[in-house]
């Protein structure tokens, strides 16, 4: 079984994933994961599938009549990756400011670790006015690494950058 990853991007409208869920279904693929969003009137998201080797080429073909309502790329996969033994879920919260996601990403970076997840959002501050920004991040550490010295890493940042950061 090859397992594809579909980066699908559109106007936003309703139906979008019925389309292609219809197109895996038809190609007796197998949905296994996705994430998928509307941000600013577009619709985008990434998608796990897995089918059959012998029917890789008729999937993909099969996506092109989408083209109009989605762009759909398709990239190979590899077999599902093990997970890492531990994983470090970090929260942020701070007034919303450009560099916020780079500076956190590049602490992540400088430890060598992978992001599994990022999820990011801004909201209205309620009492005081302005705009919060929102992150949450899962990071894979590998074995042998010390999460304590990426932990305080990650709070030395938080006072630098004058955001709430907590890690577990």
């Amino acid at each position: 079984m090859a397992h594809l990853v579909l980066t699908v991007v559109g106007d936003d409208r309703a139906g979008l994933v019925n389309a292609l869920a219809q197109k895996v279904s038809e190609a007796g693929a197998n949905w296994e994961q996705s994430e998928l969003a509307e941000l600013a009137g577009a619709f985008a998201g990434i998608v796990l599938v897995r089918v059959d080797d012998a029917r890789v080429d008729e999937f993909i073909a099969s996506l092109q009549p989408l083209e109009g309502m989605l762009k759909v790329a398709v990239h190979a996969g590899t077999t599902a990756a093990t997970p890492a033994p531990r994983t470090l879920h970090i929260t942020v919260l701070g007034n919303d400011r450009p560099g916020i996601v780079r500076d956190v990403t590049a602490t992540i970076a400088a430890h060598a670790l992978s992001i599994d997840a990022f999820r990011s959002r801004t909201l209205d501050a309620p009492m005081a006015g302005g705009i919060l920004f929102e992150a949450t991040v899962e990071v894979s550490i590998p074995e042998g690494a010390d999460a304590a010295v990426i932990r305080r890493a990650l709070e030395a940042l938080a006072g630098e950058i004058q955001v709430d950061l907590s890690v577990e």
